[in-house]
């Protein structure tokens, strides 16, 4: 259970509807428990002021017609006018309405028939009298220490057979300014409650409408971003099992569309890299058969007499310099390993980058003779120093001069010069020989990449030249770039942080 994406965010969005909604419903129902029983407080209350008026009026209406020849026809008049409204207080308030004298006794008592009779069955004594038995249900309104009293039970046992609690509001009923008994009112607590249900059950409903709807929109919500997910799943592992050329077809600009477009991103280079690899073992394969090949064949031919002793010392130099070829190879293979690992550190100190140049084109020398090619050197200033490791950059100059060297025709022409170049030192190195195609120059870092397509041992090196300067460049945090055209020549240059004007 609960294994899926899609499962977890259905069961998390139903918890947190279900906790907010909880506690919003358990706060709305003490809401409207305590706004319902203050607001039935306040009504209860004001219908006691009410009654309490109706009396002072009673009694003035009493007192001034009390010597009146007609005072026992105003009296009955005034008396039923009273009942009738006491009556219509207590139907539209839902109470039971008394009038206690400061003895206890009830005089008037209004409201539910069943109840008034039970009340009166009660609470009538042995004088016929409807009088209150227990004197802490009257003496405190009695009093008039407080200006109301509030009761919430049973009324002192009162109403206990009823099985339900009671609100009980007593105010007493004060005349010229002598307090002559009270006014109570009495309205069941679920009546009460009764408005705060009625709301509540609404509330429920509501929320009950509302997780239905959340659950579906949930569900859609939690498919449409279950799926992309499932989709990703599906090509990350055809990609694990080597299909690199799987890619995602999802458009939306949320973070899965960035998610899936990272990942055809991510297919893309993995699929480069599979080539590169390939090719890489292709390349190494071909460069180590040839040579390889050459010395068995040989030493073959050594062994079995099928060369004559006296040219077996040609052909052991043969072999002896495609020995120095392999050893070059692994060794430049090992190096470009390193470098590209980072086991390779660079140690930058200050040199004079003009006589490094000078070095390296004495120490190419026979090769420039042999080809009768022309080295000019422009330096901008006499002495230039720059700070770099000096073995990795005289390693990039012999490496550039030397191709420069192999792709320029017999009699050509190679020009090294030193400028400066936005507070860095930059150097070029210059030929007019063949050129580079404008769609292979982005491809002649790569390891193995020639040119010559025919690989030609003519030309020499296994292609790993450049990306050996690629990588010592990059090292020293520089630039380096290619400007050629095809039977016109090719300009390389590179950039190296200025030194001062000390030796190293």
């Amino acid at each position: 259970m609960l294994k899926t994406l899609f499962s977890k965010i259905v069961v998390l969005f139903i918890a947190i509807l279900l906790v907010s909604t909880s506690i919003t419903g358990v706060m709305l129902y003490i809401f409207l428990g305590n706004f319902a029983s203050e607001e039935k407080e306040k009504l209860l209350s004001d219908t006691a002021d009410s009654i309490n008026s109706m009396l002072n009026d009673y009694l003035t209406a009493y007192y001034n017609n009390y010597n009146n020849p007609m005072f026992a026809f105003w009296e009955e008049i005034y008396r039923r006018m009273l009942d009738n409204a006491l009556e219509r207080e207590s139907q539209s308030t839902g109470t039971v309405i008394w009038i206690v004298s400061t003895e206890g006794e009830i005089g008037i008592i209004k409201g539910n028939q069943a109840v008034v009779r039970e009340i009166v069955q009660k609470l009538t004594d042995d004088t016929g009298k409807i009088k209150l038995q227990n004197p802490a249900q009257y003496k405190d309104v009695m009093s008039g220490s407080v200006p109301m009293v509030k009761e919430i039970g049973d009324f002192y046992g009162l109403f206990k057979d009823t099985n339900v609690s009671w609100l009980t509001i007593g105010k007493p009923f004060t005349y010229n300014g002598k307090i002559l008994g009270a006014v109570y009112l009495h309205t069941p607590v679920p009546e009460v409650q009764r408005a705060r249900s009625s709301v509540f059950k609404f509330f429920i409903f509501a929320v009950v409408i509302s997780i239905i709807i959340s659950i579906v929109l949930i569900y859609i919500f939690s498919l449409k971003l279950s799926r992309p997910l499932k989709k990703i799943n599906s090509a990350a592992k055809k990609i694990a099992s080597g299909k690199f050329d799987e890619r995602l077809d999802i458009s939306s600009e949320d973070e899965i569309g960035e998610l899936a477009r990272s990942f055809n991103n991510m297919a893309g280079e993995l699929q480069n890299l599979e080539n590169m690899r390939r090719g890489f073992i292709a390349n190494v394969s071909h460069e180590l058969r040839t040579p390889m090949t050459s010395i068995h064949g040989f030493i073959e031919g050594i062994l079995d007499g099928t060369i004559p002793p006296e040219k077996e010392k040609d052909y052991l130099l043969i072999v002896r310099d495609e020995i120095r070829r392999l050893n070059r190879l692994t060794t430049d293979l090992l190096d470009l390993a390193k470098m590209e690992a980072g086991e390779i550190t660079i140690n930058p100190v200050n040199f004079n980058i003009n006589e490094l140049i000078r070095r390296c084109i004495i120490k190419l020398e026979n090769f420039i003779t042999q080809k009768d090619i022309e080295v000019e050197a422009n330096f901008e200033e006499e002495d230039m120093y720059v700070k770099a490791d000096i073995d990795s950059i005289e390693r990039v100059l012999i490496n550039l001069m030397h191709n420069a060297v192999k792709f320029v025709q017999q009699n050509g022409k190679i020009k090294v010069s030193t400028s400066s170049y936005k507070n860095k030192v930059l150097v070029c190195v210059e030929d007019n020989g063949i050129g580079i195609d404008r769609n292979e120059i982005d491809l002649i870092w790569e390891r193995f990449y020639k040119s010559d397509k025919s690989r030609s041992k003519e030309k020499g090196g296994a292609g790993l030249g450049l990306a050996i300067v690629r990588n010592i460049i990059n090292d020293h945090k520089q630039e380096i770039w290619v400007e050629s055209e095809v039977g016109k020549g090719t300009k390389f240059y590179f950039t190296l942080d200025k030194g001062s004007n000390e030796k190293a």
